[in-house]
């Protein structure tokens, strides 16, 4: 196995692929080195030496500048090397449209055809409180169910959307509570839906129910808890109903074509722009080719490398679209006097990552190489087959959600350091490295760690029959574990 890895020719520094010790000497395409000190699997290795404010280039771009003269076979960490950005950027138009295209083939997977014209991958039950303070009450009612109907029956899972917002709350954090719990209810992978209000909150179920519009009455029903004698009563007969209306759903053969997939990673080391992200980036490739749909979200995670999303804008219209998702949240940063660039976090730090462009460009391959054709904002669902961006935080549980939310049936979650959380729809997480995939299998679903060693393109096929294996109905460890998880973004007061 290679002791360092170069990312791109330009490159001044190499990443170390195993632990090194101080004195050790080491060899990359003919360059001999010799380690100035002890440097952790996953961190960074001078290359050349560095003069204090000397670019400091990793994937081809600067990661920063070199705080200190570095010289060669120094480790390059956060105590020598420090961000190039700062504020607000000018941006211009320069598209630069290179994206990999791979052959139509046509897989299928097994699916669930909607009314509505949707697809969804699995066939869940959601209760969605329209406020917190029913949220016990909707655990109780999950209980007796599951009492009923100890294996399911036909719903793959029951799940509880628990929030703790839907009242107290006004202008925007209102709408985006609402926005979010209305995409749910509408999502595809729901078989059926059971609304639960209190009946005093902001939130009230008159109200959403007039804002869902269109809406299949056998699959989705209301509930509020003041308005009945005995709720648990009153919702379980609900939740019988559905189960009954959704009895007879089966899955079918869908093209590939009709899935939409949310990529995100989370708790990142130095492998992670290495392995699993760039498994993600051809993997979002490779179904963009097929005709389906793939979103990046993170925006604090383009900072850095939002230029190289917005030269892959299709047109100007979405260029513009993305100067503005970026800027904006630069603006929500400085609103409340934090610093833009406070990033990477400490467990980013820890596993090799030094500065956010360093993170961002790690980040960002997960997009592969595609056009951008959208820009979704916070609430929003999919518009456009393709690759889109959408605006939400780097947090993982609010970024998958408003993924989840957007209608993607499933997540892709890349991490480095192990997580063992889920979204509402199924959260695919992928190892960047093999030492976590094999201590954490409980909480891992798919290991990137031998790209070190094998051809992506081996891999990758891997990778899309396992994707195509959660699709037909493959429990994801997050399912298998029970954790699915909904977080709503939150700006504002609360009342």
């Amino acid at each position: 196995m290679k002791t360092l890895m170069k990312m791109n020719p330009r490159d001044t520094v190499a990443v170390a692929l195993r632990p090194i010790q101080v004195g050790e000497k080491l060899e990359i395409g003919g360059q001999e080195l010799q380690a100035a000190n002890d440097i952790a699997q996953g961190h960074k290795i001078a290359l050349a030496s560095h003069a204090s404010g000397a670019a400091v280039i990793k994937y081809g771009y600067p990661i920063g500048h070199a705080a200190a003269d570095i010289t060669a076979g120094e480790w390059v960490h956060t105590h020598n090397i420090k961000t190039n950005l700062a504020g607000e950027e000018q941006y211009e138009y320069v598209p630069d449209l290179n994206p990999v295209t791979y052959p139509k083939r046509r897989l299928t997977f097994e699916g669930y055809r909607r009314e509505s014209g949707k697809v969804g991958i699995r066939n869940d039950l959601y209760i969605v409180p329209t406020v917190g303070c029913v949220n016990g009450i909707a655990e109780q009612l999950i209980t007796a169910f599951k009492a009923e109907h100890p294996d399911l029956g036909t719903f793959d899972n029951i799940t509880v959307l628990k929030h703790p917002y839907g009242c107290s709350q006004l202008g925007d954090d209102h709408q985006m509570t609402r926005s979010i719990l209305l995409d749910a209810v509408q999502h595809p992978n729901a078989g059926g839906v059971l609304v639960f209000g209190l009946g005093c909150e902001n939130n009230i179920v008159d109200d959403f129910r007039s804002l869902l519009g269109g809406y299949d009455e056998r699959r989705v029903k209301f509930l509020v808890a003041q308005e009945v004698e005995d709720e648990l009563e009153a919702g379980l007969a609900q939740l019988e109903e559905l189960y009954e209306a959704a009895r007879q759903d089966r899955r079918e053969p869908v093209p590939l074509s009709e899935l939409n997939v949310g990529l995100k990673c989370g708790g990142s080391d130095g492998f992670s722009g290495i392995t699993a992200n760039p498994l993600l980036g051809a993997f979002s490739d490779f179904l963009v080719s097929q005709g389906g749909s793939t979103i990046l979200t993170e925006v604090p995670e383009m900072f850095g490398a939002e230029k190289m999303l917005m030269a892959r804008a299709e047109n100007r219209d979405v260029f513009e679209q993305i100067v503005s998702l970026i800027n904006n949240f630069k603006q929500y940063f400085l609103s409340y006097g934090e610093p833009v660039y406070e990033n990477p976090s400490p467990g980013n730090k820890a596993g090799g990552i030094s500065t956010l462009e360093d993170k961002s460009l790690g980040c960002t391959q997960k997009a592969g190489t595609a056009p951008v054709v959208d820009v979704l904002q916070y609430g929003e669902k999919l518009r456009k087959k393709g690759l889109s961006l959408l605006q939400a935080p780097g947090n993982d549980l609010v970024a998958s959600s408003a993924l989840a939310a957007a209608d993607c049936q499933l997540v892709l979650f890349t991490t480095g350091r192990g997580t063992p959380f889920g979204s509402f729809v199924p959260t695919v997480k992928v190892a960047t490295n093999n030492q976590l995939f094999d201590r954490k299998q409980h909480w891992m679903d798919f290991n990137a760690g031998p790209l070190l060693e094998t051809p992506m393109e081996e891999v990758l096929e891997h990778f899309i029959a396992y994707v195509i294996e959660v699709a037909s109905g493959r429990k994801t460890r997050n399912e298998e574990n029970e954790v699915r998880e909904l977080a709503i973004f939150k700006t504002g007061v609360t009342l």
